[in-house]
């Protein structure tokens, strides 16, 4: 069995990777994370690990000796500061960018399979494209718009500049949601907030468009399941020939309504949405339409169907968020 380690192993994504070793049954695993003071120390519960280390002091014991775990086969580096929002730009710069490094050349040195988080963030609005194909002057056209994109950006230029993007793997999560979100606050996903929204009020609040050519609710995302996204991460680390930057998401666009509709649905309630205003330091920030082309996904042999939106929903609202359960509680 192999050796891994999962940097932000607690997290969102993360615990869900982290469960779906454990159904193949792969244990020999040291996760990474830094927990405070919010609730995600729950997601670990129900998972079979071997060892839980804070990441500072990972990276730290990793650059004093390399093999200071012994040697790890897989590197799934998941940990970073994900919030949209966060405005310590030297935070994220040494937390997203520099930590990546870092651990990208311990992994590179001794040979384990290097797996990232990038982010589907780093496109910006979406008119320089979604192309997980960009490389050189193309990929560095692309405009991020915030900080958090940014730092995922610089990353992956880094990796072309020195020639090892080929010998490791960027995944570009779209709009993930699912279960072990609950911690993640305001970056929860509409799903999750939705179903506090609807059982508390009956109801659910949408963002207004500002835009003439969106309708209020409108708007697209790619929306995917985090079950379909740790099964298309585990592809990717285990296809040795895959190498660069990958899209991961649906492969389709929908709207908010269509989400929302889909949880009153699971729920047995009728939609009852309300349009509210959007904040005005989202208003130019604010991503109108993405949409993953995961042909490049396709093209490594990835053969799973997708799990459709109103069964992804329903399983996520009537198995985890009703009962309050974790991946791993089944």
């Amino acid at each position: 069995m192999p050796k891994i380690l999962v940097t932000g192993g607690a997290g969102f994504i993360g615990s869900s990777l982290i469960w779906a070793l454990n159904q193949r049954g792969i244990e020999d695993i040291i996760v990474a994370d830094k927990l405070q003071s919010d609730e995600k120390w729950r997601n670990l519960v129900p998972l079979k690990f071997t060892d839980y280390e804070d990441a500072d002091d990972v990276l730290d014991a990793l650059e004093d000796d390399p093999e200071h775990f012994g040697k790890f086969d897989q590197i799934f580096h998941l940990g970073a500061c994900s919030a949209t929002t966060e405005q310590d730009s030297d935070y994220l710069m040494r937390n997203n960018y520099g930590y990546t490094k870092s651990l990208c050349a311990l992994a590179l040195e001794t040979g384990a399979r290097f797996v990232y988080a990038s982010s589907a963030a780093t496109y910006g609005d979406g008119s320089q494209g979604m192309d997980d194909r960009l490389e050189g002057e193309a990929l560095h056209k692309l405009r991020p718009l915030n900080m958090y994109g940014y730092s995922k950006h610089l990353f992956d230029l880094f990796a072309q500049r020195q020639g090892i993007a080929k010998d490791i793997v960027g995944l570009k999560y779209y709009n993930v949601f699912g279960p072990n979100e609950d911690h993640k606050s305001e970056m929860r996903s509409l799903v999750h907030k939705a179903y506090g929204q609807i059982v508390e009020t009956g109801k659910v609040q949408l963002f207004k468009s500002h835009r003439e050519d969106y309708n209020h609710g409108e708007q697209k995302r790619d929306f995917l399941y985090v079950k379909d996204a740790v099964e298309m991460t585990l592809h990717l680390a285990n296809t040795p020939s895959a190498g660069g930057l990958y899209n991961l998401g649906s492969g389709e666009a929908n709207t908010w309504i269509t989400l929302a509709t889909a949880i009153f649905s699971a729920l047995g309630k009728e939609p009852n949405i309300e349009f509210i205003d959007m904040p005005e330091v989202l208003q130019g920030k604010y991503q109108y339409y993405t949409c993953a082309d995961i042909s490049k996904l396709r093209e490594t042999g990835y053969k799973k169907q997708l799990t459709p939106l109103p069964d992804s929903v329903a399983d996520y609202v009537q198995n985890y968020l009703t009962p309050d359960a974790r991946l791993g509680d089944e």
